[in-house]
């Protein structure tokens, strides 16, 4: 997803947690959130982490005169760190929610626990459809890949497209993106010719977009996790993808804001190739209300 919309996402999230708050004895109530800011996946920890401080900057850090304690920790998106990370926060430090979640492996490693410790798990960035369903105490605060690669789907088949490769990483958001597009692209008409599944840690993008090139798709559309779309529209570059006429469609993380620029792709941003349905990407022009430029600038220094 992009900054703005993680940003947006993560602080409604942290007002929800905070609004829940428990009144307990204890002088502060404690947060534990659990987030990638190392590795492949950093970017949506960062991002999720700069909304936190954000809300509460603007907000205080007290509910119900109670003082709220974030203790973040990184797990590297490590579904193997985010149990130890979850366990620890539930037993040594006593928090009365686990919270983050960059990915869908870290949301269902922690799953048990909360159940078991009948804390809250709040999900703010996985977006498999199945994670709410591993445990009562999960609620989730961001969105399912299935809302945004449906509407790609229908948007494909009405918008001129015959034909798709689809390009997906090989683990359960994968899935759920392919799924769900590709149920509503051939339901409106549309034909799948190719579908390659791409590992998930360092993944070479060279050999498979040379066969989505081969299948002479109309469009490819794709799924890689935040932080990975610079490497995968470089390498669509190199390729010649970009000259070929062949559209990249998807439901919106190749193209994460903070990772435009490493693209090398500024040519092809305005290009009527590249359709991503994400209505909140574009922050406010000259011609957005004062409150919401307001808002936008918050969030921009916020990512500094």
């Amino acid at each position: 997803m992009s900054i703005r919309s993680h940003l947006l996402l993560a602080t409604g999230a942290v007002a929800g947690v905070l609004a829940f708050a428990p009144a307990q004895a204890q002088d502060a109530v404690k947060i534990g959130l659990i987030l990638p800011m190392t590795g492949g996946q950093a970017s949506t920890g960062k991002q999720i982490d700069n909304a936190v401080k954000l809300y509460m900057q603007q907000n205080g850090d007290s509910v119900a005169g109670k003082k709220i304690e974030i203790i973040l920790k990184d797990d590297a998106a490590v579904p193997d760190n985010t149990k130890r990370l979850a366990q620890e926060l539930i037993v040594n430090d006593k928090v009365s929610f686990i919270a983050g979640f960059g990915v869908t492996p870290a949301a269902l490693a922690a799953a048990p626990l909360a159940t078991q410790a009948k804390i809250p798990e709040i999900v703010m960035a996985a977006g498999t459809s199945i994670i709410t369903e591993r445990s009562p105490y999960i609620v989730r605060t961001s969105f399912t890949l299935a809302q945004s690669s449906t509407i790609i789907g229908d948007w494909a088949a009405k918008n001129g497209i015959k034909k798709v490769a689809t390009l997906t990483s090989d683990y359960a958001p994968g899935n759920d993106a392919l799924n769900f597009f590709k149920q509503n692209f051939t339901a409106g008409g549309g034909e799948i010719v190719e579908e390659v599944k791409v590992p998930l840690a360092n993944p070479d993008f060279a050999p498979f977009l040379q066969r989505m090139k081969d299948a002479k798709p109309d469009a490819i559309f794709v799924f890689v996790p935040a932080g990975h779309g610079g490497n995968f529209m470089k390498q669509y570059a190199e390729r010649g993808l970009d000259k070929s006429g062949i559209k990249v469609i998807g439901p919106g993380d190749v193209m994460d804001d903070d990772v435009l620029n490493s693209m090398a792709m500024r040519r092809l941003a305005p290009s009527p190739r590249i359709c991503i349905p994400r209505p909140i990407r574009r922050l406010p022009t000259r011609s957005s209300s004062p409150p919401t430029r307001r808002r936008s600038a918050r969030v921009r220094a916020s990512w500094r």
